[in-house]
């Protein structure tokens, strides 16, 4: 794992810890995998981050902290994975999850008469709500178990490679 550049833009957790708007937290805010790169603390924040980052509400980093702080994963990068949505992703993310919801519930995709315009979208909000929101759940759970996954083993096959290249000098 990157570590040096992943600290490098990491804050720092003691002046975090001072931060009197932040005491509220106590000593779970000293929990040393909120702030650690582990494999443990790194998979699961990856599995936060983009499962919140599935979910369309404006509070996906709050979401994304409080899921770190319960869960003990590693806070700022649950945090930032959730800028994976931003304003030019979103569309299409959400496009395709509703589209991934339709298919899932069995629905066909509107016909020619729809137009894609925020004065359709928000008549026909009643319509599109459910597919949209069951896409994003399926995207959700789906995009977690890989990130989760995902950097366990690439976590695992960096560890290995640095043993080997370790052995070989």
């Amino acid at each position: 794992m990157p570590k040096k550049l992943i600290k490098k833009y990491m804050p720092d957790p003691e002046k975090l810890k001072q931060q009197k708007s932040l005491q509220f937290l106590g000593d779970r805010l000293h929990e040393p995998n909120l702030w650690h790169l582990n494999r443990n603390s790194v998979s699961l924040a990856f599995a936060i981050g983009l499962f919140a980052a599935w979910i369309p509400t404006p509070g996906q980093m709050a979401i994304a902290a409080v899921a770190a702080f319960y869960f003990r994963a590693n806070l700022p990068i649950s945090v930032a994975l959730v800028w994976i949505t931003n304003p030019l992703t979103m569309p299409p993310m959400f496009y395709f999850a509703y589209i991934v919801g339709l298919f899932a519930l069995g629905d066909t995709l509107p016909g020619d008469e729809f137009e894609f315009n925020l004065e359709s979208i928000l008549s026909s909000l009643s319509e599109i709500g459910g597919p949209f929101l069951f896409g994003c759940f399926i995207l959700g759970v789906i995009s977690s178990i890989i990130g989760y996954f995902g950097i366990r083993l690439f976590w695992r096959y960096h560890v290995s490679k640095q043993w080997k290249d370790r052995a070989n000098k």
